[in-house]
């Protein structure tokens, strides 16, 4: 299971939000480069990042604080925004225009994914400020008959709470497609991770994770090392 480090950025620095409400922002940086180094340093294998003025605005807004984290990384990992490079991540995009999103798969095969957030399995578009009517497990199913790599799951009501993943949505989406899928929102310690794994292991690719690491409830190194450890037995 990868433990995927997330950089969220607003105004061009590093923040995380509760809940998705882009005026509940804490700033952990000024410095995103820095940040990506420091996740890589520490072992990430995989960086996720969001433009989240660029998910209000419907296009990119801090390509600039992007094109830095790039030249940090210098190749080292993949690297997933909403925008794209190793990944592209698509999110109101496919929900609103599923014809762009079957083009871009065909486009790019193997590097088009999907962030589907959600509240009460609800899917939520436009920077999470829109709630759909469409159900997250039937659009999962949709969109991996159109060829996209693998689903970002994200449970808004947790995202930014440190309260725990929901397992019990992620495990039954997972179950539900063959396409890899990534939890987000909610890991606030080390046992939350070591919940996932004991009910997802074969199931979640990996867990995305944000304020837990910001405010040091999670020590990136120490997790990585933890869920290698529990793979080898």
């Amino acid at each position: 299971m990868l433990l995927i480090p997330a950089i969220d950025l607003k105004d061009g620095r590093c923040v995380r939000l509760r809940q998705g409400d882009m005026a509940d922002a804490t700033v952990f940086s000024s410095d995103p480069a820095g940040i990506a180094r420091g996740w890589v340093e520490a072992g990430a294998q995989r960086l996720h990042l969001v433009d989240l003025n660029g998910a209000v605005a419907g296009k990119p807004v801090n390509e600039a604080a992007i094109r830095s984290i790039v030249r940090a990384v210098d190749g080292r990992v993949p690297i997933q925004p909403n925008g794209g490079l190793s990944y592209v991540i698509i999110g109101t995009a496919a929900v609103k225009n599923p014809g762009f999103l079957r083009d871009a798969c065909g486009a790019f095969p193997g590097q088009v994914i999907v962030g589907l957030d959600a509240r009460e399995g609800r899917v939520a578009t436009d920077g999470w400020s829109k709630l759909s009517g469409h159900d997250v497990v039937d659009l999962a199913r949709k969109f991996e008959g159109y060829g996209v790599d693998a689903i970002i799951y994200t449970d808004i009501g947790r995202d930014g709470m440190l309260g725990g993943v929901n397992i019990e949505s992620t495990v039954r989406l997972a179950a539900e497609v063959e396409i890899p899928v990534f939890a987000s929102g909610g890991v606030g310690s080390l046992e939350d991770i070591e919940a996932l794994c004991n009910a997802a292991a074969d199931s979640v690719a990996g867990v995305i994770l944000g304020r837990a690491l910001y405010e040091g409830a999670v020590d990136l190194r120490t997790a990585i090392e933890r869920v290698k450890s529990r793979s080898a037995r």
